[in-house]
């Protein structure tokens, strides 16, 4: 009965054929912040609605994991005063949402250098983990004080050192063994990258994890980003012919 209900809410998508995981480059809030005349944190307090519609969407239509990058490595070289209130919104963006997405069921994680933030926006983003951890409907992953190639940096360290004490050889290393040394092990690659603001470029974003991954550039801002939008990227998805270096005919027979 339930996904007879979302199916009639969402009669163009095709609940058989969603993405398991999902990842967005939440770009544009401080243009559009410029564009009305108000300083750039204003656009991020702003884009937190997004951020609810993105998520809220995704519980409901079932999609296992939403992955968006909050807080890149390079984005410390920004001014000091954005950067603190960046920090600071996080602490009271993830205090205010526990609730939310503990009513939709709705599980906190996160990918990056946690150490390396601020201790109040750590702490309460382990808070957040830890009050959430129970949830199964859907993860909502925040990419913190990320980089792709902090990530891959970082995973072949641990590699090199395993060579090094002896618990791995050379021959061992896969493309699975580099998998599970990445800080999205056991989250399945990314079907979906959506960027908004209009800009065509990943920004050091899941580099590893998105060889395979549909690309969508859409040219509105982050805060102007709604649960429409998303049912006409999951439309697009549904429509796109996903071979994986095979030819059509193979994926026929």
């Amino acid at each position: 009965m339930k996904d007879i209900d979302i199916q009639s809410k969402y009669p163009t998508i095709r609940l058989d054929a969603l993405p398991k995981h999902v990842a967005i480059i939440m770009d544009g809030n401080g243009r559009w912040a410029k564009k009305r005349g108000k300083p750039r944190v204003f656009g991020h307090k702003n884009g937190v609605k997004a951020v609810r519609e993105a998520t809220e969407l995704a519980a409901e239509l079932g999609i296992e994991y939403i992955t968006l990058y909050a807080f890149s490595t390079e984005n410390w070289q920004r001014p000091r005063l954005e950067v603190n209130m960046l920090m600071s919104l996080l602490v009271d963006t993830i205090g205010k949402e526990i609730a939310t997405l503990n009513d939709n069921n709705i599980r906190l994680k996160a990918i990056g250098d946690i150490n390396g933030l601020p201790d109040k926006t750590r702490e309460a983003l382990l808070e957040g983990i830890e009050k959430t951890k129970n949830n199964t409907r859907s993860t909502l992953i925040l990419a913190l004080n990320y980089s792709g190639k902090w990530e891959i940096t970082r995973a072949v360290r641990q590699i090199a050192s395993g060579v090094l004490d002896g618990t791995l050889t050379i021959d061992q290393i896969s493309q699975d063994t580099i998998g599970a040394h990445l800080n999205t092990q056991n989250i399945p690659d990314p079907e979906i990258l959506i960027r908004t603001s209009g800009e065509h470029r990943i920004s050091n974003f899941l580099l590893w994890q998105i060889a395979y991954t549909e690309l969508f550039f859409l040219p509105i801002y982050w805060p102007e980003f709604t649960k429409q939008h998303f049912v006409e990227v999951l439309e697009d998805y549904q429509n796109r012919e996903r071979r994986f270096g095979k030819t059509s005919e193979q994926l026929e027979g």
